[in-house]
């Protein structure tokens, strides 16, 4: 049977590295769970209801129809029906309301990273009580493995909902309203998630990635992640900088060690880290920042970004301080 339903979900463009099917958490589980019951129920209440059906049609084939007894036996078997009915569906009710509590893990824990849904990007606030050591990045979450991590869920415009099937279920990211998430990653990995409600002309191309690393690897990262942004060393990295600072790109950016204080898009600081640039449309290589810079509406129609007019020349300039800014 988990085997069929994989097959349907594939088929369905759901399977493959972002399947609620390959679950790596606790709520990944119980919603997996979940799916293997609501199969297995409605998979038998089916063969019953047809076997039920078979057996009734041999019956009056068979047999002439009946007087008053018939009537009440058959009456009899509507009442158990109906009975058998209301007793599968509270059942799998409590199951799922079971499952979907398993979504809000640790709720006495206070949030650790602020999740801000945008048209349509992801931006991630890492917080600390030191205030000076909160920082933000965007569409790539690194976690810990084996720690329960709490999100809080915001958005800024519309509604979005944040999804990372391999890791947990479904929450809306609602305007002027917070809710919470937990996620737990039970082995290291990479996992994709997305936007799960629509908002908007590019929703499809709203993704992330969940990072979960070993916890050494994660502290390594946070301490890097923390750090201002590296001065570049190579010629055209160096110019680039100049041609970012000198252009509109400085007004809604941030990269921290400079000037750059913009709060309109995605904090550059680290973004040559990143494995991805717009929300998962683009790997993350120069050619790809380039292309981006050059004319992101042919890219993502609809972003929020500018087309910025620059030279070749400052285009290969600015796409080397992009990659440099590990």
């Amino acid at each position: 049977m988990k085997v069929a339903l994989a097959c349907i979900l594939f088929l369905s463009g759901c399977a493959g590295p972002q399947s609620a099917l390959d679950a790596n958490g606790p709520s990944a589980l119980a919603l997996e769970n979940l799916i293997f019951l609501f199969v297995a129920v409605c998979g038998i209440v089916f063969v019953l209801v047809m076997g039920v059906m078979t057996w009734a049609l041999l019956r009056r084939a068979t047999r002439p129809p009946g007087g008053l007894q018939t009537e009440r036996s058959m009456g009899r078997v509507v009442a158990g029906a109906v009975v058998a009915t209301f007793a599968v569906i509270t059942f799998l009710t409590a199951a799922s309301f079971y499952a979907t509590a398993s979504l809000d893990r640790a709720k006495a824990n206070p949030a650790m990273i602020v999740v801000r849904g945008q048209q349509w990007w992801w931006q991630f606030t890492y917080l600390d009580a030191n205030p000076a050591k909160t920082f933000q990045t965007a569409n790539e979450l690194h976690i810990p493995v084996g720690a329960d991590v709490r999100l809080r869920l915001e958005a800024s415009d519309v509604i979005h909902s944040f999804w990372v099937p391999n890791l947990t279920g479904k929450q809306d990211l609602v305007p002027g309203r917070e809710n919470a998430l937990t996620l737990h990653a039970s082995r290291p990995g990479v996992y994709r998630g997305q936007c799960a409600e629509f908002c908007g002309l590019q929703h499809s191309h709203m993704a992330l990635l969940v990072v979960a690393e070993a916890p050494e690897d994660y502290a390594r990262w946070l301490e890097a992640q923390r750090g201002a942004a590296a001065a570049p060393v190579d010629g055209d990295a160096a110019a680039g900088k100049l041609v970012f600072m000198s252009k509109p790109c400085a007004a809604c950016h941030t990269i921290r060690g400079t000037e750059a204080s913009g709060t309109t898009g995605p904090d550059l600081t680290h973004v040559g880290s990143r494995s991805t640039i717009g929300a998962g449309l683009l790997e993350n290589t120069r050619g790809s920042v380039a292309a981006w810079i050059a004319d992101p509406q042919t890219l993502k129609p609809g972003n929020n970004m500018p087309l910025v007019p620059v030279t070749s020349e400052e285009l290969r300039q600015l796409s080397a301080y992009m990659r440099e800014l590990q």
